[in-house]
């Protein structure tokens, strides 16, 4: 039986261990990582947690609506066993419809035919770098020659505040980010459960004009948030971090998860890396969708 459970009655235990067990795991829905991007969020379990979808949600004009909150790509239905075509729907079914628009964003293990497939990329790391960076695309390792021939420096553990101020100077207008997300995002890099990892770019006068944050779970390494001036875009500074991370989690068990892309400049770029794309779904439901198909039936 599927229970809707709101934040303050789950079992936070059992929910995490569901989503950490899970064959399809994603940092995205543990707990910890949910109180901090989304405005609320609850839960439906199935019976005592062989499978969990959290429900992010926020209130607007007092409209509930259950939305992507910022900084999650992937959520959906979780669980320990396979999952088929018939839960997911019924998990879907399940919504409550108190919130008059569903907007979830369902990770590569989840189908449905009411979802959407969109486009992300995925690197598995348990090659050797020699055998990696044989797979770069040609124009990837022209650009990467070009950076080692410059005299900027790669550096870790930079203030995850350095790299959203540079990526605001340089990008606002074109990325509908708003202040409370860059801080949400900043709490993150702090979170000791998620060990982040920074890397930043500077130039021979020490200024930051590259940086990117990642996030490392037991399986995963998520490219979460990355900045460019002009002079990181030059030099190559993001194809220099990229390699960075492959290069040092080379022969190991995770995976390098792109997060993206539909664009097909970032895609393009993501590929050349010898990345894979694997689907994910989106799913977009109003209260008329409901009531239109029980007409059907």
């Amino acid at each position: 039986m599927i229970t809707y459970v709101t934040r303050k009655n789950i079992d936070i235990i059992k929910y995490d261990a569901c989503i950490q067990n899970s064959i399809n795991s994603r940092v995205y829905a543990l707990s910890y990582y949910l109180d901090i991007v989304a405005d609320n969020w609850d839960a439906l379990i199935l019976d005592n947690y062989k499978a969990v979808m959290p429900l992010p949600w926020r209130s607007k004009y007092f409209i509930k609506y259950i939305y992507p909150p910022c900084w999650t790509q992937q959520l959906g239905v979780f669980s320990t066993n396979k999952l088929d075509i018939s839960l997911i729907d019924n998990f879907i079914k399940a919504i409550p419809k108190k919130f008059l628009k569903t907007t979830i964003q369902f990770h590569s293990n989840n189908y449905s035919d009411l979802f959407l497939k969109k486009d992300n990329y995925i690197l598995d790391l348990n090659h050797s770098y020699e055998e990696l960076h044989k797979n770069y695309r040609k124009d990837r390792k022209d650009r990467l020659k070009k950076f080692n021939k410059s005299e900027c420096t790669l550096e870790k553990n930079i203030s995850a505040k350095k790299i959203t101020t540079l990526f605001k100077e340089n990008y606002t207008n074109e990325l509908n980010i708003n202040l409370q997300d860059y801080r949400r995002l900043e709490q993150l890099a702090t979170t000791k459960k998620l060990t982040p990892i920074t890397l930043g770019v500077f130039d021979k006068e020490r200024q930051l004009i590259s940086g990117s944050l990642f996030f490392k779970d037991a399986n995963r390494i998520y490219y979460v948030f990355s900045a460019n001036n002009k002079k990181g875009n030059k030099v190559q500074g993001n194809t220099a971090v990229l390699n960075h991370i492959i290069q040092t989690y080379a022969n190991t068990n995770y995976t390098l998860d792109f997060e993206g892309s539909m664009h097909p400049g970032i895609a393009s770029f993501f590929k050349s890396f010898g990345s894979k794309m694997e689907a994910y779904y989106l799913l977009t439901k109003l209260p008329i969708d409901s009531f239109l198909s029980s007409l059907k039936k």
